[in-house]
């Protein structure tokens, strides 16, 4: 069973062409790795507001973070309590670092969803170009598949380009979504955790 399944995929990459749609399916492997990635890191942790969660943790909630942004909420009290005015510019440098982790592989995700569907192109380019040498020598059928194979090729690489591409284009956005409310949210911190630190933290 599993042999077969392998087989049909062989046979399937080798019909749109091994260089080309080789070519898609590691950037395929390459893509949902990093959105799994990015699923993965892109986890706010406790659903509570930003200044709840600043109030707990400041009266010593015990439950420890589990996502971007109550882990940015413990390492920016850590840091008020530790350093005297100014405190943004230490928390542009503690957080950036978290925008930076939330922001990783997001240009991966968004240079294989571009091209991906330009692979499939080149594929079909190359199918349709086989297609019309078949026609202009008038063989229906060649050692390398003739017009049959040309026309395969071309709607095979068009096809997993497509396959590659709407999919991370969906999953993409959404995550790019998300990524965003978790800058704005971490913004926000910062100037909840300045006003706290400049109205006497204890």
């Amino acid at each position: 069973m599993v042999a077969a399944f392998f087989e049909q995929i062989i046979k399937y990459i080798s019909q749109g062409g091994l260089w080309v749609m080789g070519s898609l399916a590691i950037a395929a492997m390459v893509l949902w790795y990093a959105l799994g990635y990015r699923l993965f890191v892109l986890r706010r942790g406790n659903i509570r507001s930003v200044r709840v969660l600043v109030e707990h943790y400041m009266n010593g909630y015990p439950r420890k973070p589990s996502g971007i942004i109550d882990t940015a909420v413990v390492r920016g009290l850590a840091i008020a309590q530790q350093v005297s005015l100014p405190l943004r510019p230490r928390l542009d440098v503690i957080f950036g670092e978290l925008e930076a982790e939330i922001a990783k592989y997001s240009a991966v995700v968004r240079a294989i969803v571009i091209s991906a569907p330009l692979l499939g192109l080149l594929g079909t380019v190359g199918g349709m170009i086989e297609t019309f040498d078949s026609l202009g020598d008038m063989s229906l059928f060649s050692q390398s598949g003739g017009i049959a194979g040309g026309i395969s090729q071309a709607l095979i690489t068009t096809q997993m380009g497509l396959a590659v591409a709407i999919p991370g284009l969906l999953v993409g956005r959404i995550l790019d979504q998300r990524q965003e409310k978790f800058e704005t949210e971490l913004n926000k911190l910062k100037d909840i955790l300045c006003c706290e630190h400049a109205g006497g933290m204890s």
